[in-house]
């Protein structure tokens, strides 16, 4: 799924499939395929604190067992993705899955 060279989040704006605007250096132009993502979202947390909450919420992505609802992960079939982060809603993160 990921180009060689890239990471494996996707951070994105969407446009029309058919977009003939300019696009930045650096940036590519991906059509993805549809896909069922698990949300992760942490506690609200004061943007000073922002490493700390990321960090945190991220720990515990990384212990949750999806095939305990019958998921597994798909890093191969999707990007993950993040929103931009607020501490007024928390951490928010996205992870690509499949059915097992």
């Amino acid at each position: 799924m990921c180009p060689t060279g890239t990471g494996t989040y996707a951070h994105a704006v969407e446009v029309v499939v058919d977009y003939q605007g300019e696009i930045t250096a650096g940036f590519d132009v991906i059509l993805l395929a549809p896909c069922t993502y698990l949300l992760f979202q942490g506690e609200p947390y004061d943007d000073a604190n922002f490493m700390q909450a990321v960090g945190a919420c991220m720990e515990h992505i990384n212990t949750f067992n999806p095939q305990v609802y019958g998921y597994q992960y798909a890093t191969t079939r999707a990007p993950r993705m993040q929103l931009a982060p607020h501490g007024w809603r928390g951490y928010i993160e996205m992870r690509p899955v499949m059915r097992v």
